[in-house]
């Protein structure tokens, strides 16, 4: 599904309203029947009753719209306002003349303590008060009633629906400004808004809903909005007569003294995903230790520098044996060795095949990213935030505060396929496009799973994907394994090995079709 920014759907917007002539009376009159539809499904209306905190913009007028559908259902209202009615203008002004005229009870806050009682009383807290246009950080009047409502949520068990967004969260980044609702529901219109789905905005969002409120497929689906969920990317046909030369033949550049987990499972990994062939380059005296582990690996061992790293007198063999496969791996557990980081840079610009670079790889390519911007086959990077940082220059701060701007201008310059690892991993491609990944949990926060995601993209291209599909089907089925092991062992205390030996019940449940529709998208209210 597509997303779109605070400016695109302003813009579409504006479209429906002034070239095709949907009036913006029904715009909002569809948000505030997808909206009504939820509550119905989910606390029912009749005989409840709702209280309803507005904002003076259009996201309040939402909620006046709610309102006076709640009220005709049945179902007993009180709205709060937070601000001057006179404010209003055009359609949420002509909600606000309409339910004068109902027995719905307005009232204007002076302070949240004033709603206290009646939000103590109520089924459901409606959130109406900012919409997804916020740029400002919450204060006042509206940070107390955003205290009330989370904490009735939080101890009174209150249930909250937002409208759009969660008040507080601003719609382009996620990023929490000052304060934010926390919702059970949220039912969002037109398109889910950037905010909406990179957290820590997607957190505070509860059940994430859609009403498209009939804007047509040529504004939600256009070319021009280049960021979506990593919606389905169906798996390569496994034919009957594979070979283990047809399904993958990927070299891994990987290893150092202390770093045997990275090596084993970025390779075992790419086993378990359905890749044929490893061939693992590492020091030669990792080499018998690591074959216990991994008796299906093909080692190939390496001269080593004095700290027993990969020495740089091995490049000569190295793109010999990178000549001979389908793709090359290069960083998982390399150290940071000066000499094996010129390793990395030279045979970064010499190998010709498509290359997937990780871990201290990463370092070693950030002191000299020209590298990347002459490569002529594909390069996936997977650095998490720390090396993101590294190969943009920018602080960890500000690539957590505008994720997708970053990403897109690092893929740009890098002419490189880019995994921005975290919750909710971003994709990015060098022409712009970026996709949110849906799959995955807070346990997978944990030594050596990066080292598994490198595989399983490795496998999906040895599988038959090209390498922008590889990488987002890769980041899918890490991500589903590592909610697999969840389900079975709980998010806390599972380990890169407890993901990788998932990884193959997740390719089952991909091949036979159950997977979850929440993992690709959003639900919609039609």
């Amino acid at each position: 599904m597509k997303l779109a920014s605070v400016e695109e759907m302003r813009f579409m917007d504006r479209h429906c309203i002034e070239t095709l002539g949907i009036a913006e009376e029904i715009l909002m009159e569809n948000a505030a029947l997808a909206s009504v539809s939820l509550i119905q499904s989910e606390t029912g209306i009749g005989g409840k009753k709702f209280v309803i905190f507005c904002g003076t913009g259009n996201n309040g007028g939402d909620g006046l719209a709610v309102a006076r559908l709640l009220h005709s259902g049945g179902g007993r209202v009180k709205v709060f306002l937070l601000g001057d009615k006179a404010k209003f203008k055009g359609v949420a002004r002509t909600n606000m003349a309409i339910i004068e005229k109902l027995p719905v009870e307005v009232s204007r806050l002076q302070s949240a303590a004033q709603a206290k009682k009646d939000v103590a009383h109520c089924d459901l807290i409606i959130d109406a008060i900012f919409g997804t246009g916020l740029d400002r950080p919450v204060a006042g009047l509206a940070a107390e009633v955003i205290a009330l409502v989370n904490n009735s949520n939080r101890k009174n068990k209150k249930k909250v629906l937002s409208l759009d967004i969660p008040s507080g969260v601003n719609g382009d980044t996620g990023e929490i400004l000052g304060a934010a609702i926390k919702a059970d529901y949220t039912v969002t219109f037109g398109l889910p808004k950037i905010g909406n789905m990179l957290y820590p905005g997607f957190e505070q969002c509860g059940n994430l809903f859609v009403a498209h409120i009939s804007f047509p497929l040529s504004l939600t689906e256009n070319k021009d909005l280049k960021i979506a969920t990593n919606d389905y990317v169906p798996l390569p046909h496994r034919s009957a007569q594979a070979h283990k030369g047809s399904v993958g033949d990927v070299l891994f550049i990987a290893g150092a003294a202390s770093y045997y987990g990275a090596p084993y499972f970025a390779a075992l990994s790419f086993m378990k995903s359905g890749g044929g062939y490893a061939r693992l380059a590492a020091p030669k005296s990792m080499i018998g230790k690591l074959a216990v582990k991994g008796r299906e690996i093909v080692y190939l061992p390496q001269e080593e520098t004095a700290a027993k790293s990969i020495a740089l007198k091995n490049k000569k063999k190295l793109l010999e044996a990178a000549a001979k496969v389908d793709m090359v791996v290069i960083g998982p557990g390399l150290s940071l060795d000066e000499e094996t980081k010129q390793l990395v840079k030279e045979l970064s610009a010499e190998i010709k095949k498509p290359m997937l670079i990780d871990g201290d790889g990463l370092t070693a390519i950030a002191e000299n990213t020209g590298i990347l911007q002459n490569r002529k086959a594909a390069t996936i990077l997977t650095p998490h935030p720390g090396e993101m940082a590294r190969l943009t220059g920018k602080s960890k701060a500000e690539i957590d505060k505008n994720k997708i701007a970053v990403l897109r201008e690092a893929a740009r310059n890098l002419n490189s396929i880019i995994v921005l690892k975290g919750a909710h991993s971003l994709i990015g491609y060098p022409d712009g496009h970026v996709f949110v990944n849906l799959t995955g949990n807070a346990g997978m926060a944990t030594a050596g799973a990066g080292d598994v995601l490198t595989g399983c993209i490795a496998a999906m291209y040895g599988l038959g994907l090209k390498p922008p599909e590889a990488t987002r089907k890769g980041v899918f089925l890490h991500g589903l394994a590592g909610d697999l092991a969840a389900a079975k062992k709980g998010m806390d205390g599972i380990t890169a090995r407890d993901i990788m030996e998932y990884l193959p019940q997740a390719l089952k449940d991909e091949r036979e079709g159950n997977i979850a529709d929440q993992y690709y998208t959003p639900r919609i209210i039609i």
